[in-house]
């Protein structure tokens, strides 16, 4: 397989109900390989659906917009495809035969995944789950913490930090924290 050097999206086939393990598996073995410089986002496109219950009431939930595909940004390699490829739940990328074929700016907007804040984390804050932070405002000020989610639609991060003799999760916007 060549290896192109540009950070493309690509479309990855799982069984269906599987796209958040295979998510959260890749996500995982991109951090314990050291591949956060080839594979840097994985999504799972959701919209938000106002449903009516029997009672009436109107309920908010997440749906998939894609039921059985994971988007994946990454340059592929060797090692990349591999990865990505025999992850359990994965059943191949969508290409013909084994060729990943990626997909253009304008399919990646219309499905509604936002590119300029993906370079913006990316190139300016340039931040992974598992960093080392340390927060800059707000009642936490001055305490070192560990990322633990990266919210890219509300420009959020939820850090994990010692306080009060145990470990506490907290939300904090982009702006309010520091890289050490």
């Amino acid at each position: 397989m060549s290896e192109l050097q540009e950070l493309k999206w690509y479309v990855v086939h799982t069984y269906s109900g599987h796209e958040n393990k295979v998510k959260a598996t890749i996500e995982k073995a991109v951090k314990t390989r050291g591949m956060e410089d080839c594979i840097t986002q994985v999504v799972v496109p959701t919209e938000d659906v106002v449903e009516t219950t029997k009672t009436g009431k109107e309920k908010t939930r997440q749906r998939k917009v894609y039921p059985s595909y994971v988007l994946v940004k990454m340059i592929i390699t060797d090692e990349s495809w591999y990865v990505v490829r025999n992850t359990k739940g994965v059943t191949g990328f969508v290409g013909p035969g084994s060729k990943p074929v990626p997909l253009s700016e304008e399919e990646v907007m219309a499905m509604g995944i936002d590119t300029t804040t993906t370079k913006l984390v990316n190139s300016d804050i340039d931040l992974e789950i598992g960093d080392a932070v340390k927060v800059a405002n707000g009642p936490f000020s001055g305490q070192v913490g560990v990322v633990e989610e990266i919210n890219l639609e509300n420009k959020e991060i939820k850090v994990c930090i010692d306080a009060f003799g145990k470990k506490t999760l907290f939300v904090v916007e982009f702006e309010g924290i520091e890289k050490i």
